[in-house]
């Protein structure tokens, strides 16, 4: 990937205020959504950043769940081209998305949107932290004016995917990176899905380490020596899983914007210990 990832606040504020053609304001996308928080459309209704339109990411960005594919499977791609065009995705125009926790839901809506073809989608740097800090202006409720229908057309698999077989080579021959935190890594907790653990051969490296301490994204070349420590670099395989496919498109996120290309498994943990002829590991050694 080549096209720049994120966009900085005052970048967003100064387009969003000057933007036209050729190069229309943005459209912006609010990706409110935490693993156990059923509340993210009440959330963007009660702060959102002006004109921004809520995307559900259980029931846009991703089709139902089930035991073979995990908790967030890859939505049906015409459902995914009909929920864009209802959010205003147009061909040409620049799209930003954010959430309200370091861009680790709003993450996902940037991968299928790459994924499908769309190269001018950012994550906003910071995600909404960042834009309060600024000071800058917000709105309740609903965006005073609907967005126009968007004419996108989605073209998917422009981003390499995994399934669990795909996975397991890439973590005997690559690089795997497991993107949960530690704790659930080692199989000291497990909140949601059916067993502990991880995916043999793969290594913990927790989607918090992508972040400074005020949510925006570690420097390119911060985000290298973290990586290239782990074995991923543009030389090999890389590939990245999490609990569902979530937060994992947030380490490729990181690794794009550190210059490494990596594969997603969008089944992840959920669909993998939901298989019992899948091995499990415990601890932290990956074998």
């Amino acid at each position: 990937m080549t096209a720049p990832v994120l966009t900085s606040v005052a970048e967003l504020y100064s387009r969003l205020r000057i933007g036209d053609a050729p190069d229309p304001a943005p459209l912006v996308l609010d990706v409110r959504w935490q693993l156990g928080d059923p509340h993210g459309r009440e959330h963007y209704l009660k702060e959102h950043i002006p004109g921004a339109v809520y995307v559900d990411l259980d029931t846009e960005l991703a089709a139902p769940p089930t035991p073979e594919d995990g908790r967030h499977p890859l939505p049906d791609p015409a459902e995914l081209q009909a929920a864009a065009r209802r959010w205003g995705v147009t061909a040409g125009r620049p799209v930003v998305v954010y959430d309200d926790n370091g861009n680790t839901a709003a993450a996902r809506a940037w991968w299928l949107l790459r994924w499908a073809g769309v190269e001018r989608v950012t994550l906003l740097d910071g995600a909404l932290g960042a834009w309060r800090a600024a000071r800058l202006p917000t709105e309740t409720g609903e965006p005073a004016d609907t967005p126009a229908p968007g004419d996108i057309v989605l073209r998917p698999g422009r981003l390499p995917v995994l399934d669990a077989d795909a996975a397991a080579e890439v973590a005997r021959d690559g690089v795997l990176l497991d993107a949960r935190a530690a704790e659930r890594y080692r199989g000291e907790s497990e909140p949601v899905d059916p067993r502990a653990g991880h995916i043999p051969g793969a290594l913990s490296a927790p989607t918090g380490g992508n972040l400074t301490p005020d949510g925006t994204f570690r420097d390119a070349e911060e985000l290298a020596v973290r990586f290239t420590a782990l074995g991923a670099d543009d030389a090999i395989e890389v590939g990245v899983y999490c609990g569902s496919g979530v937060t994992a498109a947030h380490q490729i996120a990181a690794l794009a914007h550190a210059g490494i290309p990596a594969a997603l498994y969008p089944g992840s943990w959920s669909a993998w210990s939901a298989d019992p002829d899948r091995p499990a590991v415990l601890g932290e050694r990956p074998y």
